[in-house]
């Protein structure tokens, strides 16, 4: 890939957590073309060590390792190794997280009479309790986890920086993913909480949050099996000024802006929505 911009990342060390999912591996290549060495984290080795090798063909450095980002043990071995080939954390994106259809519901609204028509509807009173708590988990654990692991040895060096992934679901939340919608907001809000606490350490704290892209959590809430777009799709494109959806090489910008100890150093706590003006429209 190509970086809009280049930000000097030589010797630096950056960890990406679901670095072998699409957009995780858009901004490992993206840190690695500016000259860092990047550990690609990943539940599975496969992935990890697919993206690793493709930064190594381009001329990066990269390592894949296998790490459960809600298994504490997991990612201590994982710090490790990451170490021992690489150093000690300069960086760290949290990226791992997602969506479950266990935390959704299949209706927007609750209507007594369709409920009353379609028993299998999934309605909130059917959210099963572990799919929920799995989702929230997987964010806002799966983030915590990984800063503590991580944040110890930047604590200290200096420059050092953490990134979360937020997402429009924190600013207002979408109907049929509660789940979701709530644990990005917990990773919005742990955003600005370990800015305030890392503040004095040197360690800046922020984080993106996506607007909408199409990936393959969401595509059967986007697209009909006939590839047409659902009326939801209607809904978030007429409520996007730009009218598109996003593409995850749009994101990268603003993890290096981010990342970039020049550019950003007196910038933390802060969430940055990166949506084609989603947040910023009221719908008149």
């Amino acid at each position: 890939m190509t970086v809009p911009f280049k930000v000097d990342l030589t010797n630096k060390v950056a960890v990406v957590t679901g670095g072998g999912g699409v957009l995780g591996s858009y901004f490992a290549k993206a840190l690695a073309e500016c000259g860092a060495k990047v550990a690609i984290l990943d539940l599975n080795q496969e992935p990890a060590d697919k993206i690793a090798a493709e930064i190594n063909e381009a001329g990066g450095k990269a390592i894949g390792v296998a790490a459960n980002v809600l298994d504490r043990e997991a990612l201590e071995k994982a710090r490790e190794i990451v170490e021992k080939e690489l150093g000690t954390c300069d960086i760290l994106l949290n990226g791992a997280g997602g969506n479950n259809p266990r935390g959704t519901t299949d209706d927007e609204f609750y209507n007594a009479e369709e409920v009353k028509n379609n028993p299998d509807l999934k309605t909130f009173f059917d959210l099963d309790p572990k799919g929920v708590s799995f989702v929230f988990d997987l964010n806002f654990l799966g983030t915590l986890l990984p800063s503590q692991v991580f944040a110890k040895g930047m604590t200290e060096k200096e420059g050092c920086s953490i990134i979360n992934v937020s997402s429009m679901n924190a600013y207002t939340p979408l109907t049929k993913i509660p789940a979701y919608s709530g644990a990005k907001s917990a990773i919005s809000n742990f955003t600005q909480w370990l800015a305030t606490y890392f503040a004095k350490a040197g360690i800046r704290v922020n984080a993106i949050a996506p607007g909408f892209l199409v990936t393959k959590q969401n595509e059967k809430l986007l697209f009909n099996d006939d590839g047409t777009p659902t009326a939801r799709t209607g809904k978030i494109l007429g409520s996007t000024p730009m009218d598109r959806f996003g593409e995850p090489e749009e994101l990268v910008g603003g993890v290096l802006f981010l990342a970039d100890q020049k550019a950003a150093s007196f910038i933390t706590g802060v969430v940055l929505p990166i949506d084609g003006g989603f947040s910023a429209y009221s719908g008149v």
